[in-house]
């Protein structure tokens, strides 16, 4: 680990214990009261609209403003949520769905079959899986106002599974939001169990949603996505408070309730604070990568990225995110979760024996690099992101890479990404992202793993064999099969490197005693939650 990460850690706990020891924050009188939940979340959300951002605050925000036709639930089993159910036909080509009725927008207009279709219709533009769909989609209408029926020219089995993911969300609107795949919503207005409360909204600093009262929660027990959304509060409170050690101080001294992912290395704190609780709801945490730029500059070059993934050492990486909390990661990892269906040992030497660093460099001499320079966007929050960019431009720097270090924010670095201008006119190589776990568990959903050019997502990388292998697991019934077919495509991302796995970590969160009936899941969800 770096002596500026072990540095930042002292600082850290330091300044945390000093906050929690002293009187409690100036409060603003805006949102206190018994049912007024205060959250901090762990960025700034850089946008509000869970289709057009795939940011981690995005989503969990979205998650409580807008609905999904289907959802999943502990297991990650797709189940309808917004529908009634699903009738398949004609060989699994013809999916009928049926809306439950007694569901609004919080404009107060009802949800109708249009306004689904055209928020699917925008959300297959955004989501690297659509294309997938369209290539197999015939048509796709809405029938009546509760009815939508999908004929496709081949099968697509996983279609209520790709309908349940939650970056980018399949968020359902009015169809007047919903009608340009290219521009974002102009208003927050879903039919979820919160609605966006406008004229208390001060951008950076505070974000409110409020209990809809219009929602009617499915008759099932809830687990995570699946069953019924109780809301038991009247509000939730967004504070945004960047330093870490604020937003623990700020937990410890009860200025806020509930603290997202606080820094591990704030833990030991927060463990010994009267009145909070530590505890990990994440079953799944994050699968952090390091997204290379296809299109342009050193890292269009694969002998580059192979000496990158050559470099990092995965344990280094959590290390320095995790800290001491050694269960709260694993490494190494390859190109898909560990414990899932497509998880093998396929080219897994490539990540547990690492060349030496004189091998390294003779093979980006002999690959032709030069010394040109790499722009690294390297965001300080979440700091998890800092952590693991540290780690990687230590190990990049050591075998000669010329790392430009462009040390931002995160909001910048998700606007900044999408640009596909050459280095010389502000373009970029490298960026550290957060995948959700739940979509690399096989090669359907995993965004990062599509390799369609200028189809694919930011980074834009083209291979052909890779996309064959993800169609030909995608058209497989067998098992056996699937599994050969995720080692092939494993050895191939091991060659062409589409990003640079960190590995996998399960952040711990905390919260005042008080609160209570949080649900354990992918994502912070706060339905079930109360506030004694």
């Amino acid at each position: 680990m770096s002596g500026v990460t072990m540095q930042r850690r002292h600082l850290l706990a330091g300044a945390a214990a000093t906050l929690a020891a002293r009187p409690s924050l100036a409060q603003p009188a805006i949102g206190r009261g018994n049912k007024t939940l205060i959250f901090v979340p762990t960025t700034n959300p850089p946008s509000y609209d869970p289709v057009w951002n795939t940011a981690q605050a995005t989503r969990t925000m979205g998650l409580m403003l807008y609905e999904t036709l289907y959802t999943r639930d502990m297991a990650l089993n797709p189940h309808p949520h917004m529908l009634e159910g699903h009738l398949v036909e004609d060989g699994g080509k013809k999916w009928t769905m049926k809306l439950r009725p007694d569901q609004w927008f919080h404009d107060g207009t009802p949800v109708l079959a249009r306004d689904c279709v055209a928020s699917v219709r925008r959300w297959m533009v955004r989501d690297p899986i659509g294309g997938t769909i369209t290539a197999r989609l015939d048509s796709l209408e809405a029938v009546d106002d509760r009815t939508i029926v999908w004929r496709f020219n081949k099968p697509f089995p996983f279609l209520p599974n790709a309908l349940a993911k939650t970056q980018p969300t399949c968020a359902i609107m009015p169809e007047r939001l919903a009608a340009d795949p290219y521009k974002q919503a102009a208003e927050c207005v879903g039919s979820g169990p919160f609605r966006w409360v406008a004229n208390e909204f001060v951008a950076g600093s505070r974000a409110v949603m409020a209990k809809f009262d219009k929602y009617v929660p499915r008759a099932e027990k809830v687990e995570y996505g699946k069953g019924g959304y109780h809301v038991k509060v009247d509000r939730v409170e967004w504070r945004i408070i960047p330093d870490p050690a604020t937003a623990a101080g700020a937990l410890a001294t009860g200025e806020v309730d509930w603290v997202e992912l606080p820094l591990p290395d704030l833990l030991p704190m927060l463990r010994k604070a009267s009145g909070v609780t530590v505890g990990r709801l994440d079953t799944h945490g994050v699968f952090p990568v390091l997204r290379p730029n296809f299109i342009h500059g050193p890292t269009a070059n694969v002998v580059v990225r192979r000496a990158m993934l050559a470099a990092l050492d995965q344990v280094d990486a959590m290390t320095a995110v995790m800290g001491d909390d050694k269960e709260g990661w694993r490494a190494p990892v390859g190109f898909f979760i560990p414990g899932t269906e497509s998880a093998n040992e396929a080219g897994m030497d490539a990540v547990r024996k690492r060349p030496s660093t004189e091998a390294i460099k003779r093979m980006l001499k002999e690959g032709g690099y030069n010394g040109e320079r790499i722009a690294f966007m390297h965001p300080t929050d979440p700091a998890s992101y800092d952590a693991v960019c540290q780690v990687a431009e230590g190990a990049f720097q050591k075998v000669g890479l010329n790392i430009d270090v462009q040390t931002t924010d995160w909001g910048t670095v998700t606007q900044r990404r999408t640009s596909k201008e050459p280095l010389d006119k502000g373009g970029w190589s490298l960026f550290p992202s957060g995948f959700p776990p739940v979509d690399y568990s096989n090669p359907v959903l995993g965004g990062g793993l599509r390799a369609n050019g200028k189809d694919a997502w930011v980074g834009w990388p083209e291979n052909p064999k890779m996309e064959a292998l993800r169609e030909a697991w995608i058209d497989s019934s067998d098992p056996a099969e699937q599994k050969r077919i995720s080692e092939q495509l494993q050895l191939e991302c091991f060659d062409f490197v589409p990003y640079i796995p960190f590995g996998q970590y399960l952040p711990a969160s905390a919260w005042r005693n008080n609160i209570t009936g949080q649900l354990r899941g992918p994502a912070t969800v706060f339905w079930n939650v109360e506030k004694g």
